[in-house]
């Protein structure tokens, strides 16, 4: 069950957190699915999309994912983030991110996130993340 939609969790990221990119697709139980079109600065060299874009976009959906588990809480912050690049993300094509959490515990969440050339079932990256939760007192 969550405690935000993806609509509440749009209007609090609109207030504090702005510059983010992307757009919520859905939430749902420890899960969120996001997606960003894609444009001319998100693009490498030979039309394949950049690691900090896909980095960037998978950083906000677990964010979005950990947000509906626990409401708005502005200082949840990333304490780690790896990723493996897969394959060439197409400059032609949304990204989309599936983001899952694995652990929701009271000071720290960890989860993963798939991200895809949208039209595409083989994933281009596959990120890990840890976010620090803070105290609710």
């Amino acid at each position: 069950m969550t405690v935000m939609t993806a609509a509440a969790i749009e209007d609090f990221l609109d207030e504090v957190f702005p510059q983010r990119a992307g757009t919520i697709e859905a939430v749902d139980h420890m899960r969120a699915t996001m997606s960003l079109a894609i444009e001319d600065e998100h693009l490498r060299p030979g039309s394949c999309v950049s690691g900090p874009t896909m980095m960037g976009l998978a950083d906000v959906c677990l964010y979005v994912a950990i947000l509906a588990q626990i409401g708005p809480e502005p200082m949840a912050v990333t304490t780690d983030l790896n990723c493996h690049f897969l394959r060439r993300a197409r400059g032609d094509r949304d990204l989309i991110a599936n983001a899952r959490i694995l652990k929701l515990g009271r000071r720290l969440a960890v989860g993963e996130v798939q991200l895809f050339s949208a039209g595409d079932e083989r994933p281009v990256a596959h990120v890990t993340a840890t976010y620090a939760i803070p105290d609710s007192d």
